[in-house]
């Protein structure tokens, strides 16, 4: 019997972490470029990204932020691209919404609640910070609220229903999988589902292996076999919790959104570094990793030859 594929997907730059943080956090669209096709030919099937301003590294939710780089990394690989609709808490729904309405990817990504977002913790780490708006921003996360509401979702489904972008389903507790369950019954969301689980995130489920278990069992009890799982833990708990989802037949994220870090007090050097030792564990596990056109042929995909970049 072949087998069994694991879709990597990877964050490339997110907008969790700040420059400061880490001098290997791509910024550029140049940078963001070069780390995406060296994630995917390190192995990751999926692209997840954010984009920033050059200049100071802030979240750029701008279409001549994406542009650049969208161009680039499907000139230079068949990797599929996944374009967030979170963007940053501190942005606006139409804002968030932007890119993807207009460069109509194959993948999105999509928060299904509102929820306390808290990274002001980083701060006991980081202490000094090279843009003025470092931790203004981390610490504006105790009173901030990522709001993602059903009107929210509503219209990020059916703005981009008629461009054929399936969704990268972001649940960082459950009842974000019963939010889910509520559109899937409303016809607006199809099978297959993409479902990212998000573990170790202040606000969200935590990172217990219970906690893992639970929501695989929610959502196998909500969606049957009408689903696709993966999985992403935040920080320290990224590499575990993915051994955790592949051994339980599900897909990883890995990427320097989620995690700036390769091993206990080591900064990853790039995306790519993590995407690498996703693939020898799901390798050494007895698995393979699936291909951007096997991740297309299992996701149901519409193509890559069909978007607007």
């Amino acid at each position: 019997m072949p087998a069994r594929k694991v879709i990597i997907t990877c964050a490339v730059t997110g907008s969790i972490h700040t420059p400061s943080m880490s001098p290997h956090l791509p910024i550029t669209a140049e940078q963001i470029a070069d780390a995406a096709v060296g994630a995917a030919e390190a192995g990751a099937a999926i692209v997840h990204l954010h984009a920033r301003n050059p200049q100071d590294g802030r979240p750029d939710q701008s279409l001549e932020a994406f542009s650049p780089f969208l161009k680039v990394i499907k000139q230079k690989s068949d990797v599929v691209i996944n374009i967030t609709t979170g963007g940053a808490p501190t942005m606006t729904v139409d804002e968030r919404l932007h890119p993807v309405a207009h460069f109509k990817p194959e993948v999105a990504s999509l928060n299904m609640g509102t929820m306390n977002f808290g990274l002001y913790p980083m701060l006991n780490r980081f202490k000094e910070f090279k843009h003025d708006w470092e931790k203004p921003y981390l610490e504006g996360s105790r009173d901030r609220i990522f709001k993602n509401t059903f009107a929210d979702i509503e219209k990020i489904l059916t703005t981009c229903a008629n461009n054929n972008t399936r969704f990268e389903i972001e649940c960082y507790d459950i009842g974000h999988l019963y939010t889910l369950s509520h559109f899937v019954d409303r016809g607006l969301v199809k099978p297959p589902f993409f479902i990212q689980s998000v573990f170790g995130l202040l606000g969200g489920i935590g990172s217990h292996p219970e906690d893992v278990m639970m929501m695989k069992r929610t959502a196998d009890r909500l969606f049957g076999d009408a689903y696709n799982w993966s999985v992403l833990g935040a920080g320290r708990n990224q590499m575990s919790i993915a051994a955790m989802s592949v051994a339980m037949g599900g897909n990883v994220r890995v990427g320097l959104e989620d995690s700036l870090w390769i091993g206990p007090g080591k900064l990853a050097e790039s995306n790519a570094q993590q995407v690498s030792k996703a693939r020898d564990l799901i390798e050494g596990l007895g698995y393979e990793i699936a291909t951007p056109d096997e991740a297309r042929d299992i996701l149901k995909l519409k193509g890559g030859d069909r978007v607007d970049f």
